[in-house]
């Protein structure tokens, strides 16, 4: 056994390991629970009694050699600051992955950026309104349709509690509380009882606009959505207003602009006539401004609304307003440049 625990005196004298976890290894080998000085410590019972000295005695030195050339190996790789886990102060900072702003929240800020130049401020409301902001005040007639289950989420089937189907309500609640001139927009969320599809969705986001003042006119309207339309799209961008009807503005259009794909030549987005239409606009109707206490004699006004998904669709030729909830981060890292 003497023999035995020479060679292993002679072994633990030149252990080497190439990293931390090779000197872990060997002391899991020699100095364990299981390993192998322990093992001999155990067979030490089975030794003559005139040999148990010098066993006992050169086991210890074993003992003794194995810890000191693995601590020191272990050392070595510390002050290295190769260890497992260890930290080395003078290393380079790993840098933090950016996440990137919401393809809506992007656009959603380039349409409030250019409407403040030219002095409109912003208001919001609450998401659940009551039936007087989001239709009455409006103008909506009893039997709209937009008044039916089928196109509005009403909370608790109340008939006069419900979640906005446009931002509008908030233009209610800003000519009840501010007399003349009122110049804002209103970002928000709306929803409507809608079929989930590539082209709709049943939440989605609205900016609308107000302006109130004394003889405001459509020219002045179609300027400030030309201006709009030049800087969101691009200078060469083109306008046409179309006549339409909304229940609270007379008269009314819808506000189509130059396909930016196509440059107006007509193509797949435009469905070949070179123009797409974004948004619905006209001068705020009299009963509308007499609802909210405003004279409709001495002050006229102009509204407009239209969607941030599809000014998005239209800035990111996205073809599927699904992916703007989806939060898929394939589709999200398109926009950190953006942000």
């Amino acid at each position: 056994m003497l023999d035995k625990i020479k060679d292993l005196l002679e072994e633990v004298k030149n252990l080497t390991a190439a990293s931390a976890e090779e000197a872990e290894q060997l002391r899991i080998k020699y100095i364990s629970k299981k390993g192998i000085i322990p093992q001999l410590f155990n067979e030490f019972k089975n030794v003559p009694n005139d040999q148990k000295k010098a066993v006992g005695q050169a086991i210890n030195e074993l003992k003794n050699a194995a810890q000191e050339s693995i601590t020191q190996l272990k050392e070595q790789f510390e002050q290295s600051g190769l260890t497992s886990g260890a930290t080395d102060l003078t290393l380079p900072g790993s840098a933090m992955p950016l996440g990137s702003r919401h393809p809506l929240s992007i656009v959603r800020n380039q349409i409030v950026e250019i409407f403040d130049r030219i002095g409109f401020s912003v208001a919001e409301g609450p998401e659940i309104e009551d039936d007087w902001h989001v239709f009455e005040a409006l103008n909506f007639p009893p039997e709209h349709p937009a008044r039916d289950m089928q196109d509005t989420f009403f909370i608790n089937q109340d008939p006069d509690i419900l979640l906005r189907t446009h931002t509008s309500s908030v233009q209610i609640r800003t000519m009840e509380h501010q007399k003349p001139p009122i110049r804002a927009i209103f970002p928000g969320r709306v929803f409507r009882n809608e079929a989930i599809s590539a082209r709709a969705h049943c939440i989605f986001h609205q900016v609308e606009g107000l302006y109130i003042d004394k003889d405001v006119s459509f020219a002045d309207l179609r300027q400030t959505l030309l201006y709009f339309a030049k800087e969101m799209f691009g200078q060469d961008t083109e306008i046409r207003l179309r006549p339409s009807y909304f229940p609270f503005t007379e008269p009314s259009a819808e506000m189509d602009i130059s396909c930016t794909l196509c440059g107006g030549e007509g193509c797949n987005i435009c469905k070949h006539t070179g123009w797409v239409e974004i948004l619905g606009c006209g001068m705020v109707d009299p009963a509308v401004l007499t609802n909210c206490d405003i004279d409709p004699d001495e002050y006229t006004g102009f509204a407009f609304g239209m969607g941030i998904e599809r000014i998005a669709m239209l800035k990111y030729q996205i073809n599927d307003i699904r992916l703007f909830f989806e939060n898929d981060v394939r589709f999200l890292e398109q926009f950190r440049a953006e942000s």
